[in-house]
């Protein structure tokens, strides 16, 4: 399956692929406190409707359904759970931004995930593992998190640990029962710097071996490692005058692919009373492509789609994923949220989302690509009890 997710794993696009349930795991949310458990059970019911196209073609086409259950137990532990059906279709290219008949595509994906936290006095220790499954993909995921915060509570250490196992096994026969490993690993602090004040730093380090072809492209031949890191920084600022929260962030991501990416995002959390938010959103995005990804300008002899050089002797590692190329983004969304009574509270976004290859920053962006534009709505409803 194909979607227009940056290749660093920016988990704000719909959902997240398979290979990367492990380090999605591990991430932690900007919280300086002892976290203690749940005062309530929940039930939570989402729906996203995700659509992407270029110029003059309507790709892909995603509804995805899920339900998210928190439960306290016994006083000091929780249990969460999440189920997903992912239904897609559409069209995706074979190379660069070229869409064939036989670049139709139908897949069904389901995942689920399950999580047990123990709280103590002054940390936590959550163990979790996940599901995901499609035509073709079938991945397992485990991991570890833990919080230690110090006597004040203004300060909270993170770790974690987590790995996954996928099998590839693409409808086109291509390859047959493909494996791909990962481990990954996190650290990281939160602070109150002050009364209004939150701020966090995260390190994350994957590495994976195995499959990492796409099987559906063209002349796509990737290495068979792949290391990744991520440093994020969050800071979390209350405002006195408006009651308001902005929440910024910076991202920088590297891998062994030669990609090296920033994402500056923001919100700004307005109250506008009873109990209810308005949250716009931006975010920014820029990467460097691929240091095996070819522009669309092909080889000399055999012409397109061929990459140069492809005469003189396949082999080489290779890859016209317009993802691996280097390209600027830019993300706008809107989310109204709020509390209908004691139990119930709703919930709607909507973002916009484009890349141009024009918009990189720091460099050259890949010419010679379409447009990608998405949309994407969500609906979410939570019960408490």
């Amino acid at each position: 399956m194909t979607i227009p997710i940056q290749p660093d794993g920016d988990t704000d696009a719909f959902a997240l692929p398979a290979s990367l349930l492990a380090a999605a795991l591990l991430l932690p949310g900007v919280e300086a406190c002892a976290q203690t458990p749940p005062e309530h059970g929940s039930i939570s019911l989402r729906y996203l409707d995700y659509a992407d196209r270029q110029p003059g073609l309507d790709r892909i086409r995603v509804h995805s359904p899920s339900i998210a259950v928190v439960a306290p137990i016994a006083g000091e532990w929780s249990l969460e759970g999440t189920l997903t059906a992912d239904d897609v279709s559409g069209a995706t290219p074979r190379y660069h931004t070229a869409v064939s008949g036989a670049s139709r595509m139908a897949d069904d994906r389901k995942a689920g995930g399950a999580s047990v936290t123990r709280y103590f006095r002054r940390g936590t220790l959550t163990a979790s593992a996940a599901y995901s499954t499609e035509h073709d993909y079938v991945s397992r995921a485990l991991s570890v998190n833990g919080t230690v915060s110090s006597e004040d509570n203004n300060t909270t250490w993170a770790f974690g640990l987590a790995g996954s196992r996928d099998r590839i096994d693409p409808v086109n026969h291509i390859v047959e029962n493909e494996r791909r490993r990962t481990v990954s690993v996190l650290a990281g602090v939160t602070r109150v710097l002050t009364p209004n004040d939150i701020g966090q730093v995260t390190l994350t380090r994957t590495n994976g071996s195995g499959y990492y072809d796409d099987p559906y492209k063209l002349f796509d031949n990737r290495p068979r490692s792949r290391w990744q890191n991520t440093v994020l920084l969050r800071w979390n600022h209350h405002l006195d005058g408006t009651g308001g929260t902005s929440r910024l962030g910076y991202r920088y991501y590297s891998d062994s692919y030669g990609i090296r990416a920033h994402t500056l995002s923001g919100e700004y959390v307005h109250p506008v009373g009873e109990g209810w938010s308005v949250v716009p959103e931006l975010r920014l995005y820029t990467q460097r492509a691929a240091r095996f990804y070819y522009d669309p300008v092909y080889d000399s002899a055999l012409g397109e789609p061929f990459p140069p050089g492809f005469a003189g002797g396949g082999g080489r590692f290779s890859s016209a994923d317009q993802r691996l190329s280097g390209f600027g983004a830019v993300t706008v969304g809107i989310k109204v949220a709020g509390r209908i009574n004691r139990w119930w509270t709703v919930d709607f976004k909507v973002e916009a989302y484009e890349q141009r290859g024009s918009w990189r920053l720091f460099g050259d962006g890949s010419p010679g690509l379409a447009p990608l534009r998405a949309r994407m709505f969500q609906f979410g409803v939570t019960r408490q009890w």
